[in-house]
C-alpha cells in the first residue's frame, strides 16, 4: 500500500493516487485513513438523507460517479471504492482522491473550503472560488515567485484559540496545457488528470510540510463591468458570506448538518484574517501585475515581513 499526507492526515492507499505526493508512513502506528478496494453497496436501507448520486446513513456515506467509480466512506476512517467496469485504477483515483476525500474531511467535521493556498511568509493565503476561477493556475505562478504550495483544490480548516489554520496538503497542481505553457511548466508536467483533456498533473516547485495560520483570503473575481482590477475588503458581513459560499459541495454541509460549524468557521476566519476581493483579468499575460499586486498588499499587511 503506498502512504501519502493529505490535509495533514497519514493515508494509506491500495490505489495509487497519482496527484499527491507520496511520503513514508507512521511506522508502528495505524494510519488516520485507510483507502481500499472493495463492494460499495447501492443503496443504504436507513438512509437519513439522500442527494441526487450520494446517500447519509449514521456513519456512512455512500456516492456514485456515474460510469466511473461508487464510492463507500465510513466514519471518516476509511474510504472504498469500486471502479465501474472497463474503468482503469488512473481513472477512479481521480476521484477518490479530490471528491471521495473532500467528502471523508467533511466526515471528520473539518470546515473545508474550495480553495487553493500558498505560503506567504510564516502563513497561508487562499485563493477561493468555484471551478474555472483560476485558483490552481495562480497558486502555480506564485510558486514560480517562491511562495511554496500549501494545498490546491480543497483546504481543510482547523481553529486554535480562535485562529484559522490550515493542514498541508502533499497534492499537485491541475493546469490545463495553455497555462503550462504559458508558465513554461512543461520540465515538471506529468500525466493527463482525465484521458481526453488537456489538463495535466504538474509537480509543485516547494511544498509546506507544517500547519500554517490563515493570514487572508482571496475570493477570485474576473474582472469585467462594474468591477476594476484590484482587491477590496468587503464589510464583516459579506466576508463570513464569502467564506461560506466557497464551502466545499455546500449542499454536504446541510446534509451532515455541519452549519454552526461554518458560520463558526467563517467568523473567525473574517475576524483574525482578512477576507478580500480579488479582481483580475483572465488572462496570462496579466499573470505577472497580478501577482506584483498582490506582492504589494501582502507588504501593506506586514506578512513579508515576517520569517518564512
Amino acid at each position: 500500500m503506498a502512504s501519502y499526507r493529505i490535509s495533514g492526515l497519514s493515508v494509506r492507499s491500495e490505489i495509487a493516487l497519482h496527484g499527491l505526493m507520496a511520503c513514508d508512513g507512521p511506522e508502528n502506528a495505524a494510519p488516520d485513513v485507510t483507502i481500499v478496494r472493495g463492494e460499495v453497496p447501492d443503496a443504504f436501507d436507513d438512509a437519513q438523507v439522500l442527494g441526487p448520486n450520494w446517500a447519509l446513513a449514521q456513519d456512512r456515506f455512500r456516492i456514485g460517479i456515474p460510469g466511473v467509480v461508487s464510492m463507500l466512506l465510513t466514519g471518516g476512517r476509511e474510504l472504498r471504492f469500486c471502479p465501474a467496469p472497463g474503468v482503469s485504477d488512473e481513472e477512479a483515483a481521480i476521484f477518490v482522491a479530490s471528491t471521495g476525500f473532500g467528502i471523508l474531511l467533511h466526515q471528520r467535521g473539518h470546515p473545508l473550503l474550495h480553495a487553493s493556498a500558498a505560503r506567504v511568509g510564516d502563513a497561508a493565503v487562499l485563493f477561493c472560488g468555484p471551478s474555472g476561477a483560476g485558483k490552481s493556475t495562480l497558486a502555480a505562478a506564485l510558486g514560480e515567485r517562491g511562495h511554496a504550495l500549501v494545498a490546491d483544490d480543497f483546504c481543510a480548516i482547523s481553529l486554535r484559540e480562535g485562529r484559522p489554520w490550515i493542514a498541508p496538503d502533499a497534492r499537485k497542481h491541475k493546469l490545463w496545457r495553455q497555462a503550462i505553457d504559458a508558465m513554461a511548466l512543461g520540465g515538471r508536467s506529468g500525466a493527463p488528470v482525465r484521458n481526453r483533456i488537456e489538463k495535466y498533473f504538474v509537480d509543485p516547485r516547494e511544498i509546506v510540510e507544517t500547519p500554517l495560520p490563515v493570514a487572508a483570503i482571496y475570493a477570485l473575481r474576473e474582472q469585467r463591468p462594474p468591477h476594476s482590477p484590484g482587491i477590496t475588503a468587503p464589510n464583516i458581513v459579506d466576508a463570513a458570506l464569502i467564506v461560506r459560499t466557497n464551502a466545499y459541495r455546500p449542499r454536504l454541509v446541510r446534509a451532515f448538518g455541519q452549519q454552526p460549524l461554518y458560520f463558526k468557521a467563517a467568523a473567525a476566519l473574517a475576524q483574525r484574517a482578512g477576507v478580500y476581493y480579488l479582481t483580475r483579468p483572465l488572462s496570462f499575460a496579466d499573470m505577472d501585475k497580478t501577482a506584483d499586486r498582490l506582492a504589494d498588499h501582502w507588504a501593506s499587511l506586514g506578512l513579508l515581513d515576517r520569517a518564512a
